[in-house]
């Protein structure tokens, strides 16, 4: 007699979704803002977007490097990634990607654009997940979130991803939502 596996079924179990409600939240975005962007921009903007596994490791694995080398008592669970929702400039002003090549045809499409997070403890005691620079090369971790309130405008390298495929203008063929 064949066991069922009793995490195959469990719609509780971590990282698992239906069908149904993807769907749903897939044509909520779509019908709403989608369509308002389209009418108040006219843009044909993306509906998703696409990594491969291979980077988003190395991504990981990157974050998880370079915080430890900064504190090697960090741990999996002080880390995360924070995705910005995100939009490619004006195929005019396209001169601003050229150290980050992108394709022009992604020109004021949305993407996604990540960045580490490292749990740390506020004023108030609370323990939150601050983006931050692990490559800010001052030896210490500096929290983004307060240095983009004004502390420092510096233009620092920082860990940051965004390069995925956008659909469009990519083929939606790919796609089940």
């Amino acid at each position: 007699m064949k066991k069922e596996s009793t995490h195959d079924r469990d719609p509780l179990r971590p990282g698992t979704m239906s069908n149904t409600l993807i769907r749903n939240l897939v044509g909520n975005y779509r019908q709403n803002h989608m369509s308002a962007i389209k009418n108040s921009m006219g843009i044909d903007d993306a509906h998703s977007i696409w990594f491969d596994l291979p980077k988003l490791k190395r991504f990981i694995s990157m974050i998880e490097e370079e915080a430890g080398k900064i504190n090697p008592e960090t741990t999996e669970e002080d880390l995360g990634i924070r995705f910005y929702y995100a939009a490619y400039p004006k195929a005019e002003n396209w001169d601003i990607m050229a150290t980050h090549p992108v394709d022009r045809e992604y020109a004021e499409k949305h993407t996604l654009v990540m960045v580490p997070t490292l749990k740390k403890t506020s004023e108030t005691g609370e323990s939150l997940h601050y983006d931050f620079n692990p490559l800010s090369g001052n030896g210490e971790v500096m929290a983004m979130a307060q240095k983009s309130r004004g502390l420092d405008d510096s233009d620092d390298i920082g860990i940051g991803e965004n390069s995925g495929q956008l659909i469009p203008p990519k083929d939606s063929i790919v796609e089940l939502f």
